[in-house]
């Protein structure tokens, strides 16, 4: 018997089937990626903040440099590549570009993953300078410091989940793409520490940074070029936020202090 017309599409793929696969493949796709991007940029954050602390090792990379002169200018090169990274991905015409190649629920979560690389290749590579700055003896003094030390980047973690922790790191994004749902952005908040400081996340950073009973050269010289960027990035932060919210952001920067309260408000 000849097989007609009926008999073959019994074995076809109808079109729209093959498209809806193709699509949950792409969604899911999309959101192991996030999940990965997640992890990465976690664990190059988490591996910092203990390494500032002295707490784990790092600086144990191939690169080895004689004399301060050679360990600052590979420091100095590992802080641009990490601010050159976060600015220029974080500007709006990158994105764009960027968004024209990947999906636009991916654009986050590459930003996390190359912010993960970018720091834990500055503490893989970060090359140590002999001496030291200061070393509180006090045991008193030295507790307060390291409860200070927890309390800054306690305070970063707690600042990334008053706005929306799982948009911070891209993971919202490829949720709501994977559900098929069309993203929407967060509106503007000024809840908790946020009705104080225009910054707590930063604020968080400089304490974690600096609060150190034990000031070696090395940690004075990655707490100073990491001070330096968070002093660039939150300048830039601010004009994008201006420009994206306009009014309600100028009137939140009258009202709100930079890092700290202001004095009466």
């Amino acid at each position: 018997m000849s097989s007609g017309p009926a008999d073959s599409s019994a074995t076809t793929v109808p079109a729209a089937s093959a498209s809806s696969s193709a699509g949950v493949l792409s969604r899911t796709g999309v959101l192991v990626y996030a999940v990965l991007a997640y992890a990465v940029g976690m664990a190059g954050l988490v591996w910092t903040i203990l390494a500032v602390g002295n707490l784990v090792p790092f600086g144990f990379g191939p690169i080895e440099t004689s004399g301060v002169a050679g360990a600052m200018a590979v420091n100095l090169t590992l802080g641009a590549i990490f601010t050159l990274q976060h600015t220029i991905m974080a500007r709006s015409s990158f994105k764009d570009w960027l968004t024209r190649v990947i999906p636009g629920a991916s654009e986050r979560s590459t930003f996390v993953l190359m912010s993960g690389l970018a720091v834990a290749l500055a503490t893989w590579l970060w090359q140590p300078i002999a001496g030291e700055v200061w070393s509180v003896g006090a045991p008193a003094a030295r507790t307060a410091l390291w409860a200070l030390y927890a309390l800054g980047w306690g305070y970063l973690v707690a600042s990334t989940f008053v706005t929306n922790h799982f948009e911070l790191f891209g993971l919202r994004q490829a949720w709501l793409h994977f559900r098929g749902v069309e993203y929407t952005p967060l509106p503007f908040t000024r809840r908790w520490m946020y009705r104080y400081s225009r910054h707590p996340m930063m604020v968080g950073v400089l304490v974690g940074l600096w609060a150190a009973p034990d000031m070696s050269v090395t940690r004075l010289s990655m707490a100073g070029l990491f001070t330096l960027y968070v002093l660039f990035g939150v300048f830039m932060e601010e004009r994008d936020l201006a420009a994206r919210f306009g009014d309600t952001y100028a009137a939140y920067r009258r009202e709100i202090g930079f890092f700290f309260p202001r004095l009466g408000s």
